[in-house]
C-alpha cells in the first residue's frame, strides 16, 4: 500500500486545482462555458496530436479508440435500461454518460504521466479518444433522446475537432513525421493548461456544496456502474487478452484499466447544462466521484498493476 499512499499524494494537487475553480467561478464570476470552448477546439485536440504523434503505431494501436468506444457504448446501452426502472426524474438519460465514459483526460491524462511515462501516455491518449468520440456520439444521442436525433449526434462528431487531430497525427506518424523541436515546449505547456483548466471547470460547475448527492438513487447507479461495472469489464477484457486473445502488451491493458477508474467525466456537465437536464444533479455528482476518487484511484492502481 505504500505505492497506494505515494500516488495519493501526488493526486492532492488535483484537487487543489478543482477547489481554486470553485473559488473562480463562487467570488471572480468566472464561466466554465468560455473555457469549455477553448478546450475543445483548441487544447484537447492538441493534445490528443502530440499524444498519437509520439504513439508507437501499429494497427493493433490505432484500433484502440474504436475499441475503448465499443466497450463505452455497450456499458451504456445496458445501463440506460436498467436507470430507465429505477429513476422517474427525468435524469435517467444521464446515466449513459456517468458510466460509460470518465474523466479520462483533464483527470486522467496527469495520473497516466506519473504512473506511464511519456511512452505510456500515449497509449493512454490514443484509448482516451475512444471516450471522447462516445461521450459526443452515442453517450449525447442518449442523454439527448427526444431533443436530437442520431443525426444531430453524429454531426457532433464531424465536427469534433479531437477526430481530425487523431486522423492527421496517425498519418503523420506512419509517415515517419515527428513534431520540431521548435514546438515541443508549446505541446507541453497546452498538455499542462489541459489538465489544469479541465479540473478548474469542475470547481466552476460546484456554486454549492449543499445537497451533492441529489437523488441517491442516480449517484448510486453512477457510482456502481463507474466504479464497479466499468473497472470490471476492462479488467475481464485485460484476462482475456492476456490468457487467450494475445494481441496488446501490458502496457495497453494498463492504459484501459486506468480509464475506467477515473471519475465521472467533466463534460458530463456541460453537456447536462446544455440539454437542462438536471445540471445540479450532474455536478453535484461528478464532484462526489472526483472527491472519491482520490482514494480509490491509488488503492485500485497498487492491487491491479
Amino acid at each position: 500500500m505504500a505505492a497506494a499512499l505515494a500516488l495519493f499524494f501526488k493526486l492532492i494537487p488535483l484537487y487543489v486545482t478543482v477547489a481554486l475553480g470553485w473559488v473562480a467561478g463562487r467570488y471572480l464570476e468566472a464561466s466554465g462555458k468560455h473555457i469549455a470552448g477553448i478546450m475543445l477546439y483548441i487544447v484537447t485536440p492538441s493534445v490528443v496530436f502530440s499524444g498519437v504523434m509520439a504513439a508507437p503505431l501499429s494497427p493493433e494501436v490505432i484500433a484502440l479508440p474504436f475499441l475503448t468506444f465499443a466497450l463505452c457504448s455497450l456499458l451504456a446501452v445496458v445501463q440506460l435500461r436498467i436507470a430507465r426502472r429505477l429513476i422517474t426524474d427525468g435524469s435517467a438519460g444521464l446515466i449513459p454518460l456517468c458510466v460509460g465514459s470518465g474523466n479520462t483526460g483533464y483527470f486522467g491524462v496527469p495520473v497516466a504521466l506519473l504512473l506511464f511515462g511519456e511512452e505510456g501516455l500515449a497509449l493512454y491518449i490514443v484509448c482516451m479518444l475512444g471516450t471522447t468520440l462516445f461521450e459526443n456520439s452515442v453517450g449525447f444521442y442518449l442523454a439527448a433522446r427526444g431533443r436530437y436525433d442520431l443525426k444531430d449526434a453524429l454531426w457532433r462528431v464531424v465536427k469534433l475537432p479531437s477526430v481530425y487531430a487523431f486522423l492527421a497525427a496517425v498519418l503523420l506518424n506512419l509517415s515517419g513525421a515527428r513534431i520540431p523541436d521548435l514546438f515541443a515546449p508549446l505541446f507541453e505547456n497546452l498538455r499542462g493548461a489541459y489538465s489544469v483548466l479541465g479540473m478548474m471547470i469542475i470547481g466552476m460547475s460546484i456554486t454549492s456544496f449543499r445537497g451533492l448527492a441529489g437523488n441517491l438513487r442516480f449517484t448510486g447507479l453512477a457510482f456502481v456502474g463507474k466504479f464497479v461495472v466499468w473497472p470490471a469489464a476492462a479488467a475481464l477484457f485485460w484476462w482475456l487478452d492476456a490468457h487467450i486473445l494475445g494481441i496488446y502488451q501490458p502496457a495497453v491493458h494498463q492504459a484501459l484499466f486506468l480509464i475506467s477508474i477515473t471519475p465521472i467525466a467533466a463534460n458530463t456537465v456541460v453537456i447536462a447544462t446544455l440539454l437542462d437536464t438536471a445540471p445540479r444533479q450532474a455536478a453535484g455528482t461528478v464532484m462526489l466521484t472526483t472527491v472519491f476518487a482520490l482514494v480509490y484511484i491509488p488503492v485500485m492502481i497498487a492491487l491491479a498493476f
